[in-house]
C-alpha cells in the first residue's frame, strides 16, 4: 500500500538541497566533501513524536571545486531505526552552480512494494540550481518535478513546484549533533497529488562542511507541520 502521509512529506522535504561554497577546502562549503561521513536525522510531527529518520553516507568524491561529483547512500529508517529502503543518488558542481535533478529528491520508500520500486515509474522536471555563493536576500531559481505511477488499476500522478526560494541569514543552532552556525533557506511548495491541491512553505538550515542541520516545513496558515533534526554526525 502507498503510504500517502510519507508521500507528502517527500514533496515537501527536499532535505539533499546541499549548498556548496566557491571555495576549494571542505571547511568552506555546506556539505562534507569527505568519504565515509555519515549524517544521522530523526524526523517529528507538529507534535514533536518521531516518525522516522534517514542515515546518509558519503560514498564517493570526484573531481575538483568548480568540476564535482558526490555520490551518497540514502538509508530511510521507520521510528524503530530498521532501514525501510536504500538509495544512492548523485549531486554535481559545474562552475559556480550546484545541480540537484528533483527527481532524486522523492521519498522512493513511500512507494516501495516487498522493497521494491514498481517499474512503472516516470519522474521529470529541471534540475534544481543553486549557486555556490549564494548570499543573503538572493532569490533562487524555481524547481519543479512531475511523477507518473501505475500501481494495478491506480494511475497515480503527482507535481511539486518550489517558488520563491530565498536565502536567509546566519542563525546559531544546537541539536543532538552539537552547535552549528547554520544559513538559513526558504521556498514555497506547491502539491499535486490524485487531484489534491497542497501548499506549504519550507526553512531549511545549513553549517559549512556538515550539510544540513535542520529542516521545517509549514501549512499555508504558517503553522508547523513536520520537522526534521541532525541527530548524528560522524566525520
Amino acid at each position: 500500500m502507498v503510504n500517502f502521509y510519507v508521500m507528502k512529506k517527500s514533496l515537501l522535504f527536499f532535505v539533499l538541497c546541499v549548498f556548496f561554497g566557491i571555495s576549494v577546502s571542505a571547511q568552506d562549503v555546506f556539505f562534507p566533501t569527505k568519504e565515509g561521513v555519515v549524517l544521522g536525522y530523526k524526523t517529528y510531527d507538529k507534535k514533536g513524536k518521531e516518525t522516522g529518520g534517514s542515515r546518509i553516507t558519503i560514498k564517493t568524491v570526484k573531481g575538483v571545486p568548480g568540476n564535482l561529483s558526490i555520490t551518497y547512500q540514502i538509508e530511510s529508517l521507520d521510528p524503530k531505526e530498521a532501514v525501510v529502503f536504500l538509495d544512492n543518488i548523485t549531486i554535481t558542481q559545474k562552475g559556480d552552480v550546484m545541480y540537484f535533478d528533483m527527481g532524486n529528491f522523492v521519498n522512493k520508500a513511500a512507494f516501495q512494494q516487498n522493497g521494491q520500486i514498481p517499474a512503472e515509474v516516470k519522474i521529470t522536471g529541471n534540475s534544481m540550481e543553486t549557486p555556490v555563493n549564494a548570499l543573503a536576500g538572493t532569490t533562487l531559481p524555481d524547481a519543479n518535478m512531475t511523477m507518473e505511477m501505475k500501481m494495478g488499476f491506480l494511475n497515480m500522478k503527482m507535481t511539486a513546484n518550489l517558488t520563491n526560494r530565498k536565502v536567509g541569514g546566519w542563525e546559531d543552532l544546537t541539536t543532538k549533533a552539537g552547535s552549528f552556525n547554520s544559513c538559513k533557506f526558504t521556498a514555497d511548495v506547491a502539491a499535486t497529488i490524485l487531484g489534491m491541491n497542497l501548499k506549504s512553505k519550507s526553512a531549511e538550515w545549513y553549517a559549512k562542511g556538515v550539510g544540513i542541520v535542520k529542516s521545517e516545513s509549514y501549512d499555508k496558515k504558517g503553522d508547523l507541520e513536520s520537522r526534521m533534526e541532525l541527530v548524528e554526525f560522524k566525520k
